[in-house]
Parts: C-alpha cells; sequence; structure tokens
C-alpha cells in the first residue's frame, strides 16, 4: 500500500544539493528467485536469468503494454538515450533518469513515481567525462534498513533510504561521500576536476559499497598523465572507506615490474567502467580491469601494464588481490574488458567466472583460484612500426570456446554480392593496412608506406560490450550478444595533447555507398555450451534492415538475414530469451523477439515504442509478470520506461 508521508505542500523538499518528492512502500523480497531483479544484471553472479515462466512460448506473442514512463519533464534536459536497467524490488522500481541522473522510485505495476532525488552540482557537473542517465543503481538492505546507493555524473557516491528518497544522515556527509578525496593523480593544475566519474552501478555486497571508476573516452586524451582509476570499497552503513586496490601498481606492490620506465607514474585510466560481479559466499567481488592511458598508443608506458585489461578477484572485505589474470598484455586496441564476468555453477560441477570482451573471447576461469578451465597459450603476435611505440611479442589466446565473432580482417571478409560490389570493397581499402591477426598493432595516418590507417576488426566497441551476457543456470548455456563492425586506427600528433599520438581526425571506415565492406552478420547471438566450451547455434540479432534490403547495388541478391551493427540486449527465462535490436546504429529497429532457447528459432516478435536503450529486464509483483526496459535513441521523442504483461 502506497501512502503520503507528509503533506502535500511539504512534497518538494531541499535537503543539500538535491531536491526530494517522499512517499514510502514497505519492501521485503531481494533475490531474482522469489521474482525480483535486485542487482544490475539480476543477480551477483550477473547471469541475466530470471526462473519466471509465465510467459511463455505459448502467450508471449499476446504481451501488451502495460504501463510506460515517459522521461520528459524530469530534466534538466531531454533525456533521449536512457541505458539505465532499473531495479525491482517488492514492487517498487528504482532507476536512474535524466541528464543530471536523478534517482527514481516507481511503483512497478503502474509507473508512478513514488519519490526523486535530484542532484545539484553546479560546475562539478558541468566538467564531469560522464553526464547521462548512467546505467543504473544498487540496492542494500540488512531486513531493517533499506539503501539505494548511486554515483553522481560529479563522482559522489550517494546512499538513499529506499522508501523515501531522503540521503542517510549516518553515511559519509548527510549521505553523501567524495569520491575526489584520496584520488591519485587528481591534483592537475591545467584542468579544473579530475578526469574521472562512473556511468555503471556501483557494487555492493557483504555490506561493503565497491566503487569503480570511468574516465573521459581515450581515443584523443587531453594529456598522457591522468587520474589513475584506483578502486575502493565503503562500509554500506558509514561510506567509510575500507580499502583501495591499485589497478596501476605502486613501488613495492604486484605488478609494478610490467611498467618498465617512469609511465607508471604518470598513466592514469585502467580503472573498472563496466558493472561488477561477485561470489557473496566466497567473499570475491570480481573486477573488469580498463586499459590505461592512452587507448591506442602507449610509448609513454612500455611494458605489460598490469592490472590493465585483466580480470581480478578481491577480497571485498579487505581489497586484498585474490588472484589476477591479463587478457591483453600492453593494450593499445582499447579492448579493455568491457563487461560484468558471469559466474556459474555449471551442472558437470565446475565453478566458474567468465568475461566476453570486445575482441570476441569467452575467458573462462575457476572462480576460487583463477586457473583457466582451457588453456589460454601465449602466442607471438605482430610488432608494428609506430615511432616510439612498445609491443608486447606474444598475447595470450584461449583455446575454448571458439570466438563468437569475427576477429581480424583481410580481403576473404570483403563483400562479394557481385563482381562490381567486390571491386568497389577492394577499391575502398586500397590505402589501408588489413588486419590479419586479431592482434595487428594500429598503424599512423601518414605512414611511409602511403597507408592511412589500420583496419582492424572487431572493433574498440565490441564484440561485446557492456550489455554482457546472459546464462542458463540450468543448463551452463551462454549466450552472447556481439556485432561484426570494422574500425580504422589510424595515429597522428593532436595538437591539444602532450601526447605523442594519439587517433588520428577525419580517417574514416570506408563504406560504398553506405553499405558495410563486410560480409554479413553484423550482429548476431551465439549459444554457447560452458560445460564443454562448444558452440551450439548463432543467429542474426534482426533481419535485413529495408536500406540495404533495397539498395540499388544489391538489386536482384537474395539476402540472408544481416542483422544491424549493435549489440543486442537480452534476457534469459525459464522458458525464453529475449534479443532486442540494440541501439547506437541507423540500422537498428523498435523490435524485440523472443526465441527458442535451444535453437535460436523465432517465437515471437513485439514491437517497442522506441529502440532499445536499456536492458531488458523482468519482475513478478502480485501474481503478474512484467517485462520491462528503457526505450529511445530513435526520433519518436524523449526516453520511456516501458513494461509489458499478459492481457
Amino acid at each position: 500500500m502506497i501512502r503520503i508521508t507528509r503533506p502535500l505542500s511539504a512534497l518538494l523538499t531541499t535537503i543539500g544539493a538535491c531536491s526530494i518528492i517522499p512517499f514510502t512502500q514497505a519492501q521485503t523480497g531481494t533475490s531474482v528467485d522469489n521474482g525480483d531483479w535486485p542487482v544490475y544484471h539480476g543477480g551477483e553472479y550477473s547471469q541475466r536469468y530470471s526462473p519466471l515462466d509465465q510467459i511463455n512460448a505459448d502467450n508471449v506473442a499476446d504481451l501488451e503494454i502495460a504501463w510506460t514512463f515517459n522521461t520528459a519533464h524530469f530534466g534538466p534536459g531531454t533525456d533521449f538515450n536512457n541505458p539505465s536497467t532499473p531495479l525491482e524490488i517488492d514492487g517498487v522500481l528504482y532507476a536512474n533518469v535524466g541528464a543530471t541522473r536523478n534517482v527514481m522510485a516507481l511503483d512497478a505495476t503502474s509507473g508512478q513515481v513514488l519519490w526523486l532525488y535530484r542532484y545539484q552540482e553546479g560546475d562539478r557537473y558541468d566538467e564531469a567525462p560522464r553526464k547521462g542517465a548512467g546505467r543504473g543503481v544498487a540496492y542494500w538492505t540488512d531486513g531493517n534498513s533499506e539503501r539505494v546507493i548511486d554515483v553522481s555524473p560529479g563522482y559522489q557516491l550517494v546512499s538513499l533510504d529506499a522508501e523515501t528518497g531522503i540521503p542517510d544522515p549516518e553515511f559519509g556527509d548527510n549521505g553523501k561521500v567524495d569520491l575526489f578525496v584520496g584520488l591519485r593523480n587528481a591534483d592537475d593544475p591545467r584542468f579544473p576536476y579530475p578526469d574521472i566519474g562512473l556511468s555503471a552501478p556501483p557494487y555492493v555486497q557483504n555490506d561493503v559499497i565497491v566503487v569503480g571508476a570511468a574516465h573521459r573516452t581515450g581515443g584523443r586524451p587531453r594529456s598522457k598523465s591522468n587520474v589513475k582509476g584506483d578502486i575502493r570499497g565503503f562500509d554500506v552503513r558509514t561510506g567509510e572507506l575500507l580499502w583501495t586496490f591499485h589497478t596501476i601498481p605502486e613501488r613495492g606492490e604486484v605488478g609494478y615490474e610490467s611498467w618498465l620506465d617512469e609511465g607508471v607514474e604518470f598513466t592514469g585510466n585502467s580503472g573498472v567502467w563496466a558493472p561488477m560481479s561477485g561470489d557473496p559466499e566466497l567473499g570475491h567481488v570480481y573486477l573488469p580491469v580498463e586499459d590505461p592511458t592512452g587507448d591506442y598508443f602507449g610509448g609513454d608506458r612500455p611494458g605489460d601494464n598490469l592490472f590493465s585489461s585483466s580480470l581480478v578477484a578481491l577480497d571485498i572485505r579487505t581489497g586484498e588481490r585474490q588472484w589476477h589474470y591479463q587478457f591483453i598484455h600492453h593494450d593499445i586496441w582499447d579492448w579493455d574488458v568491457p563487461a560484468a564476468p558471469v559466474l556459474a555453477d555449471l551442472p558437470n560441477g565446475r565453478e566458474i567466472v567468465m568475461s566476453v570482451t570486445k575482441q570476441s573471447w569467452v575467458y573462462t576461469f575457476d572462480r576460487h583460484t583463477g586457473e583457466p578451465i582451457w588453456p589460454i597459450v601465449e602466442q607471438p603476435v605482430p610488432a608494428g612500426d609506430v615511432p616510439g611505440e612498445w609491443y608486447s611479442p606474444t598475447q595470450p589466446f584461449p583455446t575454448r570456446p571458439a570466438p563468437f565473432d569475427v576477429q581480424g580482417f583481410t580481403e576473404d571478409n570483403l563483400i562479394d554480392f557481385t563482381p562490381e560490389l567486390r571491386a568497389l570493397a577492394l577499391e575502398a581499402i586500397a590505402d589501408f593496412r588489413l588486419s590479419p591477426s586479431v592482434y595487428t598493432p594500429p598503424s599512423l595516418a601518414d605512414a611511409p608506406d602511403g597507408t592511412r590507417g589500420l583496419l582492424s576488426l572487431p572493433s574498440s566497441t565490441g564484440g561485446a560490450n557492456w550489455e554482457g551476457s546472459a546464462i542458463d543456470p540450468e543448463t551452463g548455456i551462454l549466450y552472447v550478444p556481439s556485432r561484426t563492425q570494422l574500425q580504422a586506427l589510424a595515429l597522428a600528433k593532436n595538437p591539444d595533447s602532450d601526447l605523442d599520438l594519439s587517433q588520428g581526425f577525419g580517417v574514416r571506415v570506408p563504406r560504398i555507398e553506405g553499405l558495410e565492406v563486410i560480409k554479413p552478420p553484423y550482429g548476431r547471438i551465439t549459444a554457447i555450451d560452458m560445460n564443454s566450451g562448444d558452440h551450439l547455434w548463432w543467429v542474426a540479432n534482426a533481419d535485413t534492415p529495408e536500406r540495404v534490403a533495397n539498395h540499388p547495388l544489391l538489386e536482384g541478391v537474395d539476402l540472408p538475414p544481416t542483422g544491424v551493427p549493435t549489440r543486442a540486449g537480452i534476457l534469459l527465462t525459464k522458458t525464453l530469451l529475449f534479443v532486442a535490436e540494440g541501439n547506437g546504429s541507423a540500422y537498428a529497429g523498435p523490435t524485440m523477439r523472443a526465441l527458442n532457447k535451444e535453437t535460436g528459432e523465432i517465437i515471437a516478435e513485439l514491437e517497442l515504442p522506441d529502440n532499445q536503450t536499456g536492458l531488458p529486464f523482468t519482475y513478478e509483483h502480485e501474481g503478474t509478470q512484467y517485462l520491462a526496459l528503457f526505450v529511445g535513441g530513435g526520433s519518436r521523442g524523449p526516453a520511456q520506461l516501458v513494461a509489458y504483461a499478459l492481457p
């Protein structure tokens, strides 16, 4: 039962630098097993799985919109592209909304606003590297108190009473912790604020809040020196700092020797911008760590650069490293670890943790020890010729499962629907270098051999990315959304930075009158049996878009479904796999499909009010199962949260 807790005249209350509209509602359950969605990917294991089956293959085609929530008037500014995945606990949804990342509670059966918390951060917001709605909040309860935990665009940690939205006066400074305090390399007189923030939700487990770090997009960093992406643990009740883990080690710490000169002192980044996951019984939190400054040139940071582009397991109470595995030595492709690690207790008895990656591998480990489930072999990789760069002679190659998307780019990857298209594709790539090895390094925009960069596949946005994957805990089958899209890696001097080289200006991936030069599919879903490492099936993530099917150069060509170059948002239930077409591409459409988990066959198609922007999730309240997600990003107005249910 919803009840107003104060007179209507007092509904708008200002406390410090926020505004709150307070209501309350009782709360109970905190598990996907009883129908809630209490963690960003469902639970601490990040499986994106719910055992709910009221919506099933027999009736999914009958789904109707139960309610919508429009973000139009929850600015300032209009939120067109909300990537948030709300949480649901006992009939209440908690979500980020608006450019300044308001925190809201909504009735999960109607979309009615229960309370609103609004950040007002002034210059701190104006200078923030990660503005926007963010990807979601975290929730904590001890059975008595309930808190909604969030990180603001200006990098402040806030703890809100889940019933009222009022900051917890016992947490930090009246509900907030300033995350600028204690950072390394944060006091650069050239810049008014540190280059650090966070879009992913904080991670809460075993009464500890773990806060990640994200920076400006690093293709053209403003300096070779940047704030370091340290990961920190805070007491969930008081906000007290419990520990700090240095993703770029200091002298005397493990990993320091992998940085070969003074670059270890001034290099920044190597944060965790992706969501995290953990094992409450083991007490482990698993960190998907990004690459260092800058993304495509590492001449100022020679060496393997631990713990960048690594999976790191920490003791969540102490921050002590339990084990680590580096996926890329000296990352110069921006293939940082982009998604929450997925944990599973497989039917074959293995207790594993997996990372799906931008370079389209699933790295799989015993989550207790960090031992690879299948061998990961160091293999020689090519060196480049960029002046001043340092190249790792080898990289680790997983032996199983096989890559879930295309790796490397040669002429064999070019479209050949007709001889004319094949000839046009060869002409379009003539002044680029190709990448026969997945680890072919970037090249200069004005190389001595006359080329103007490298065509690399996958791109720095995947393969897989922050959308992650889903696993069925009953079968051990992993479902991975990915995309196949070229990237031009062309290095040049940025006159506005002290970095020797960074991503060049104006060098774009060639196309043929709007068509991709590579063969489809451009997006797919792959099913992998993680008991054996075998691929079971894959399907395109969408049909062939009309602008491709009706292209004049393809007249008379019978195309298979090409999919679209997006990474689909997916959700797994006891009976179905839900796949939306994603966002960020002119080709994506407002469609979500229900697939047969065993075969990939389409069971039903659901037309959305707009393109998917957030990830789909499901919950049950008062006997009704809902399927919901944020949509937007198209031409149909501000972002909306839309919830479906059976008639």
